[in-house]
């Protein structure tokens, strides 16, 4: 295709219509007009299935938006052509970007300057797995709990999308890593360095405080819920905890708002007590601010560097891509029924190719 696209491309996309089950998903096709000013046309390679979606497909994903739409949280592709004022030198790259939603499509109209370049010798699925969950991985180790080299970290849902890239990036910098999985996972993270805990098991708490008996240096808790407040006791005096979700809440019927708020204020509320171990909630949104503002470019800047740091270190064979599975798009139910299963085997992401 020409850098200016004169004709429409038609995208088959996944559309969620409403509270529906992974089978209530559907196909559709939709015509894409060429870019306008500052856009790209990109071919979608691959993108996956991640907890968002399964949250939103439940309403119970903070902010999203109103049914129907198309889920895709990260994509990986092909720049096809350029609108006005995007440099043509971006045709016939490979790009990722941080969606959001949309991304479960064959081809996607996106802002050039959100997209980030995938550097040379890095396949679209390898690099699908580190965006949203080598960015989160990241920036929550070094710019949240900023973990140096010999300190010790405990990972919850060590074989995840997050877990699986984080235990690697901490392993990485240094840190000693404690990490709780079903037990199947187990000789799989051991394989990597990690020290693995059945998440299942009622004295996890002893277990953790066995390996680690003045507590750990950083918690990375998925789950929210009273899971935190575990979490929080086990950090050394010194200690920080980082949550991330509330993925033990996924199935309640409230508005997700009456679990999210308790979250924030017990989190602010460790903050004031006299104590030197510190608590937050990481989004990987926060200081996205509106589009055009300068805080936007600020996050785009961060976004880039940090995810090309990622990217440098699979190409580098410091970091392995957790591939789980790889489903075609036509097959995103199937996909989503396996990412939701308790009888999930594999460890890693769960890809869509279209």
């Amino acid at each position: 295709m020409n850098a200016a696209a004169e004709a429409a491309v038609t995208a088959t996309e996944v559309v969620l219509p409403g509270k529906v089950a992974p089978s209530g998903l559907r196909l559709a096709q939709r015509a894409l007009p060429a870019p306008a000013a500052g856009q790209a046309l990109v071919r979608v390679e691959s993108t996956a299935v991640s907890f968002a979606e399964s949250a939103m497909r439940r309403g119970r994903y903070y902010g999203q938006p109103s049914f129907p739409f198309v889920p895709g949280y990260d994509l990986v592709g092909i720049v096809e052509a350029v609108g006005p004022g995007v440099d043509h030198a971006l045709v016939g790259r490979r790009v990722a970007a941080l969606t959001k939603t949309g991304g479960w499509t064959t081809a996607a109209l996106l802002t050039a300057a959100d997209l980030v370049e995938v550097p040379d010798g890095i396949g679209p699925d390898e690099a699908e797995t580190l965006i949203v969950n080598g960015l989160t991985a990241y920036q929550m180790l070094q710019r949240s709990a900023k973990v140096r080299a010999g300190q010790t970290v405990l990972v919850l849902g060590a074989a995840g999308g997050v877990g699986s890239v984080l235990v690697q990036l901490a392993l990485d910098a240094g840190a000693r890593v404690i990490g709780t999985a079903n037990p199947r996972h187990h000789e799989a993270l051991r394989a990597l360095g990690v020290e693995p805990i059945d998440y299942g098991r009622p004295d996890l708490a002893a277990r953790v405080r066995e390996l680690a008996p003045a507590g750990v240096d950083a918690v990375f808790d998925h789950l929210g819920g009273a899971s935190v407040t575990l979490s929080y006791r086990l950090l050394n005096r010194t200690g920080t905890l980082v949550s991330y979700s509330i993925a033990a809440k996924l199935d309640d019927t409230r508005p997700v708002l009456l679990d999210f708020l308790p979250l924030l204020a017990k989190l602010t509320f460790w903050n004031y007590l006299p104590s030197r171990k510190h608590a937050s909630f990481y989004d990987v949104w926060a200081g996205a601010g509106k589009p055009d503002s300068a805080k936007r470019e600020a996050f785009r800047a961060r976004m880039r560097t940090d995810l090309t740091h990622v990217f440098d270190l699979l190409r580098d064979g410091r970091l392995t891509a957790k591939i789980a599975a790889r489903f075609p798009l036509s097959e995103a139910a199937a996909a989503m029924e396996l990412a939701e299963s308790s009888g999930r085997t594999n460890l890693g992401k769960i890809i869509l190719a279209p």
